[in-house]
C-alpha cells in the first residue's frame, strides 16, 4: 500500500492502517522525543501520547503528503507540554555539528582520529560527547527543536517550518543562531575546529 493510501485508510478509522502508521513512525518519533528529553521514560511517554493524538486527530489532516510535518507538530507540542511540567532534561551527544546553512544536506563534523582507533581516542571521543551534551543544554528551546529536526531527523527546512508553524527563514535563522551559540560554547570548553574534522 502506498504511503498516501495508507494515510487515507487510517483517516477512515481503519485500525490496520493506523497500526501500520504507528509501526512505521514510532521509532522516529521515539528517537525525536529521546533527543528532546535525553530520558527513555519521558521519550516513551511522549511517543505514546503522540500516537494517541494521531488516532483522534488524523481525520483532520487535509493533505496526506503533509503527514510528516503534521506528526512532528503533534510530537513537538507534547514534548513542550512535558517540558513545562518541569521535567529535568539530559541531552544526548550531538554527532553532526555545525553544518553549512545554505544547503539542505548537512555535512558532518567528526572528532579527528588516526587511521586506527585506540582506547585513548575512544576516551577522548566520549569526553567530547559529554562536552557537547552540556553545551546543547544551554541552547534555547526553539534552537533545540530546529536543530534536532534538521540534524537528527533529516527534515527539510520546509517541513520544519510546517511542523513549527513558522517560516523557512525563521527556521534557518534559528538554526544559524544555534550553531553560532554552539561555537561560542565549545570555544569556552577549548573545543575548536582543530579538534573536529570537517567532512564535505
Amino acid at each position: 500500500m502506498q504511503k498516501e493510501d495508507l494515510i487515507s485508510q487510517a483517516q477512515t478509522g481503519d485500525t490496520y492502517a493506523q497500526g501500520e502508521l504507528v509501526r512505521e513512525w514510532y521509532p522516529r518519533i521515539y528517537n525525536y522525543a529521546y533527543k528532546y528529553f535525553g530520558e527513555a521514560d519521558l521519550a516513551q511517554e511522549a511517543a505514546q501520547q503522540t500516537f494517541i493524538a494521531m488516532h483522534h486527530k488524523i481525520g483532520q489532516l487535509k493533505e496526506c503528503d503533509k503527514f510528516k510535518p503534521w506528526i512532528y507538530t503533534i510530537a513537538t507540542n507534547i514534548c513542550r507540554q512535558e517540558s513545562r511540567k518541569g521535567k529535568r532534561h539530559r541531552w544526548v551527544s550531538f554527532d553532526q555539528l555545525l553544518p553549512k546553512q545554505e544547503e539542505e544536506s548537512s555535512p558532518a563534523w567528526e572528532v579527528s582520529k588516526p587511521g586506527e582507533s585506540n582506547p585513548e581516542q575512544t576516551y577522548l571521543q566520549g569526553e567530547l560527547g559529554d562536552i557537547l551534551t552540556k553545551c546543547l543544554q544551554q541552547l534555547s528551546k526553539d534552537q533545540r527543536e530546529v536543530l534536532i529536526m534538521k540534524e537528527y531527523e533529516g527534515l527539510k527546512f520546509r517541513e520544519i517550518a510546517e511542523a513549527l508553524n513558522t517560516s523557512e527563514n525563521t527556521v534557518k535563522s534559528r538554526l544559524y543562531y544555534a550553531f553560532s551559540h554552539m561555537r561560542k560554547l565549545l570555544a569556552k570548553e577549548n573545543i575548536t575546529e582543530k579538534s573536529i574534522r570537517y567532512e564535505n
